[in-house]
């Protein structure tokens, strides 16, 4: 299983509407991935180290998909219209990883 995750860096001062991203944001990602996207989760930052510090990743998500190929030809065909939605909830570049999933419970 392939875990694709996306993390948008704490920025001081920068806006994250986590209420967007979670009603609408992702819920339009998993529709235009199909079946490439099994399940996704969101995180939302609480604090970093320190009880009341920042958190270094303010949100990020993670979709489950087979495997990498599948979710490249999906995501190719819809690359333009995630990414122009973005703007919609925060002005944070999202930094993209696509990792193997090895061990789960």
């Amino acid at each position: 299983m392939i875990k694709v995750s996306i993390s948008y860096k704490y920025e001081e001062n920068a806006n994250f509407d986590h209420a967007y991203y979670s009603a609408q944001h992702l819920p339009m990602v998993k529709s235009l991935l199909g079946d490439a996207c099994i399940k996704y989760e969101i995180d939302k930052g609480v604090c970093g180290p320190m009880p009341g510090s920042a958190p270094d990743i303010i949100a990020a998500c993670h979709l489950y998909t087979e495997s990498t190929e599948k979710f490249y030809q999906a995501f190719s065909a819809v690359q333009k219209e995630i990414l122009r939605d973005v703007k919609n909830y925060t002005e944070i570049t999202p930094a993209m990883q696509v990792n193997e999933v090895s061990a789960s419970e």
